[in-house]
Parts: structure tokens; C-alpha cells; sequence
């Protein structure tokens, strides 16, 4: 089995969230637990959850949690088309934290090149699209 990294992101309201990531971005729920205020998401492969929790369980943050949420972290998800997502957030009226760009990346033996840009999510937690453009 391969391992994958699946992050958890505490949120301030469940419901604002669960939409911001389904209706705009277009993740697609896997399952949910409403009562628990939970949702298992997916798009592209990219799998992340989404929790406000119902009170101070044994994973809640132990300090209190400040606006923007993730500081120090950003997830890259990859998705087919950066610039068509782009556009939708940009007519959602969405500020962009990190405008469409092209980037080359050097790697040991190569570069790779990525469409990319990058929001923040109704609690601050940075999210860089990025497609890949390819390799040289």
C-alpha cells in the first residue's frame, strides 16, 4: 500500500467551508458527518477534510486559534486546468494571493514547469493550484 498525506483543516464554520471548497473550487465529498461537522473531500486525486469541532476533543489545537489559519504552510493541489479554475475564482470575486503564473522549477537533472497561482480559503489556509506544463 502507498502511503498519502491527507491534511485535516480545522475550520470556524463548517458550512462556509464545505461550500467555498465544493461549489467553487469543485472538490466532491467522499462522505460527511454532518452531526460531527466533517467532510471527507476530493478533486483530482487531491484528497484533503475539512472539521470545526463540536468541542475540545484530543486532536483539537490546544492553542487558541488565530485568523489566518496555517501559517507557515501552503498545499499545493494539482488540477488539470489552472486557468479556467483561475478565471471561476477570479468571477467569484475570490482575492488572489499569488496572481496566475508560469514557473519553472530546477530539479536534480531537469525543470518542470507549472501554471500555477494561489487563494486563501475562508479561515486563511493558502491553497497554490498548479498545473503541469511540462518538463525540460
Amino acid at each position: 500500500m502507498r502511503a498519502k498525506l491527507v491534511p485535516e483543516l480545522v475550520c470556524s464554520n463548517f458550512a462556509k467551508s464545505r461550500r467555498f471548497y465544493t461549489e467553487l473550487l469543485g472538490f466532491r465529498v467522499l462522505y460527511s458527518r454532518p452531526e460531527e461537522r466533517f467532510a471527507y473531500l476530493e478533486r483530482d486525486g487531491a484528497e484533503l477534510m475539512l472539521e470545526q469541532s463540536v468541542g475540545k476533543d484530543r486532536l483539537w489545537p490546544r492553542a487558541e486559534l488565530a485568523y489566518p489559519f496555517g501559517r507557515g504552510i501552503n498545499f499545493q493541489i494539482q488540477v488539470a486546468d489552472a486557468e479556467h479554475l483561475h478565471a471561476a475564482i477570479l468571477a467569484a470575486g475570490v482575492a488572489v494571493y499569488l496572481p496566475l503564473e508560469e514557473r519553472w522549477y530546477r530539479r536534480e537533472h531537469d525543470e518542470i514547469g507549472v501554471k500555477q497561482f494561489a487563494i486563501q480559503d475562508p479561515d486563511g489556509y493558502l491553497l497554490r493550484f498548479s498545473e503541469v506544463i511540462g518538463e525540460r
